[in-house]
């Protein structure tokens, strides 16, 4: 995973009315937990753009008054209209603590079955890994070089190293199925033979 850096300042008031506040400037309410002490700061907007509006799965490096602390969004929760940033839970990370973190899912090779006019159904866009930070990576890589036509890679087939997917063993991660133009080209073939 790779890390972004915010800045922020401690929040001397912590209530509805402060935190109606901050939002009225651009500043977004966080609370830092799962350290030694909670801290509620905040933080302008603009700086969440590579955390929070990105495909990749990153972690901040936060610095709030002299504290210094690696962390991960755990919450974010948005205004229902304006789809602003309304307030963001970070756990705070060690090497020593294992987290439970989604990461993106990215389909590698061209499928055998795809060129033959199969269709490709990814039902994965992210899944939920547990481990260190350190081991985590940037994501899940799905290799599908080898898929024919009806063929399936589930979750249990997805080999990982130093860090565990948290997800149903059984659930479909992509597939190849058959569609008109594969089935009208067999029968063509049927015929011909």
């Amino acid at each position: 995973m790779k890390s972004v850096s915010i800045s922020g300042s401690l929040r001397e008031n912590v209530g509805k009315k402060d935190a109606k506040a901050l939002r009225a400037k651009g500043l977004v309410p966080c609370v830092v937990y799962g350290g030694e002490k909670q801290h509620h700061i905040f933080v302008d907007e603009k700086q969440f753009k590579n955390l929070i509006y990105t495909p990749e799965t990153n972690y901040a490096e936060l610095s709030f008054g002299d504290i210094k602390t690696k962390a991960i969004i755990k919450e974010s929760q948005f205004h229902p209209i304006t789809e602003k940033i309304v307030h963001i839970d970070f756990l705070e990370i060690t090497e020593a603590k294992a987290i439970t973190i989604g990461i993106p899912v990215k389909i590698t090779g061209k499928s055998p079955g795809v060129i033959r006019g199969g269709k490709l159904i990814k039902r994965y866009r992210k899944m939920k890994v547990n481990g260190f930070y350190t081991d985590i990576p940037d994501f899940i890589i799905v290799d599908i070089s080898k898929l024919e036509i009806n063929d399936t890679i589930y979750v249990e087939d997805i080999v990982v190293d130093k860090y565990k997917i948290i997800e149903n063993p059984a659930n479909v991660v992509v597939s190849v199925i058959a569609t008109r133009n594969v089935e009208e080209g067999e029968e063509e073939a049927t015929a011909e033979a």
